[in-house]
């Protein structure tokens, strides 16, 4: 089957951080050296032609920028620093992209004025929702954290909380979807049964926590570190989500569920410190490289951390009226973190890796059942040759 090539591919790419990729002259060092690699998913080297050919649809529905977790040794043993690591995370960029119906993914990992401007405007608007409702619709007093007349009630809060949590899961279940049809579908995939599906489901929550695949790699410092990470934040989603009420209760401490949050909190300082810290030295080959995009998650995550830490401290201390200053400070992070990332950014490949890892046990599960199929359906036709 005929495939029309895009020969702006390459330059499209770059506009999402891929760097060097007309240097390569398919080797096959990088997938030689990668641990990750095999019969089933070939990579860099495979990305690395489509989109040197510009075979845009083909790559549009590869798992295999997924199923890299850029450890960086194929950009260190590549003979001709075409960076193939690098290329991979752009084509990852590219992909959240292509998965977004909206257009924002776009917006945002392509344009710095949009990765400046939008969080802002989601900050400001954030701002003048929260005081709106504090002072006008509340009747609260900003001397007052908690109880009748607090300045931003739990239950106001809780209600913020699931109406942003709903509107960003409907939008990557969207884009989740839409990944789901543009590589499982079509003629030229195997057609797998809804069995094959139930069957391997397992995989989703079990990677999604645990990220095993990474551990592959020869490094294994970033799959320890991004572990870590991953429990401090749903450590501290859990607190917020279901614990909100005692969590602001106060100002006695309530260790029940305070001590969870400050082991949390220490885990997101450190690692997200750490991110920063390699950012800036550059000694390991996945940080070598740094998109606009990586720096504006690094900066809000650190912010809502910081001011959420703040807030807690002034709150517990005595000093409601400051707390509650914080509070809204940290609340304007909130929602540029979560609009921009979420769903459209950085943390929708916490989604994309499992669900990669899913489907692509699904299709060898497909492939084995077509293969089965057809050895069968060649004996049988030997038999009735034979008699």
């Amino acid at each position: 089957m005929a495939v029309r090539a895009n020969p702006n591919l390459v330059n499209e790419l770059e506009r999402f951080g891929v760097v060097d990729a007309s240097k390569c002259y398919q080797c096959g060092n990088c997938s030689a050296v990668c641990k990750l690699s095999g019969e089933e998913s070939v990579f860099p080297r495979k990305s690395m032609h489509y989109l040197q050919t510009g075979m845009d649809k083909p790559l549009r529905g590869s798992l295999n920028p997924w199923l890299c977790y850029y450890c960086g040794d194929c950009s260190d043993r590549c003979p001709r620093d075409a960076n193939p690591g690098e290329s991979m995370m752009g084509m990852r960029r590219w992909l959240t992209a292509q998965y977004d119906v909206t257009g924002l993914a776009k917006l945002l990992y392509t344009s710095l004025a949009a990765q400046i401007l939008v969080p802002l405007f989601l900050a400001l608007a954030s701002l003048a929702g929260f005081l709106w409702l504090g002072y006008h619709v509340g009747g609260g007093d900003i001397a007052i954290y908690d109880g009748p007349r607090a300045f931003l009630p739990v239950h106001d809060i809780h209600l913020f909380d699931e109406t942003m949590g709903m509107f960003l899961i409907f939008f990557l279940l969207i884009n989740c979807s839409r990944m789901w049809y543009f590589t499982m579908c079509g003629k030229d995939k195997p057609r797998a049964t809804l069995g094959m599906y139930l069957r391997h489901l397992v995989l989703l929550p079990f990677h999604f926590f645990t990220q095993k695949r990474w551990s592959g790699c020869d490094d294994k410092k970033p799959w320890k570190l991004h572990v870590w990470f991953l429990c401090s934040y749903v450590t501290m989603e859990i607190l917020l989500v279901f614990f909100l009420k005692l969590m602001q209760g106060g100002p006695a401490v309530d260790w029940r569920v305070h001590f969870f949050g400050y082991i949390a909190s220490v885990g997101l300082i450190t690692t997200i410190f750490l991110a920063f810290y390699g950012r800036v030295k550059k000694d390991e080959g996945y940080h070598k490289h740094s998109h606009t995009s990586d720096w504006a998650f690094l900066v809000l995550l650190f912010y809502v951390v910081l001011t959420g830490v703040a807030q807690s401290v002034l709150h517990h201390t005595g000093f409601p009226e400051a707390a509650n200053i914080a509070y809204l400070i940290h609340l304007m992070g909130v929602l540029p973190l979560l609009g921009t990332v979420v769903a459209f950014g950085k943390w929708s490949h916490m989604a994309y890796r499992p669900l990669s890892i899913y489907f692509a046990r699904v299709q060898q599960a497909a492939l084995a059942a077509q293969d089965e199929k057809a050895v069968a359906i060649g004996q049988a036709v030997e038999s009735h040759q034979v008699a």
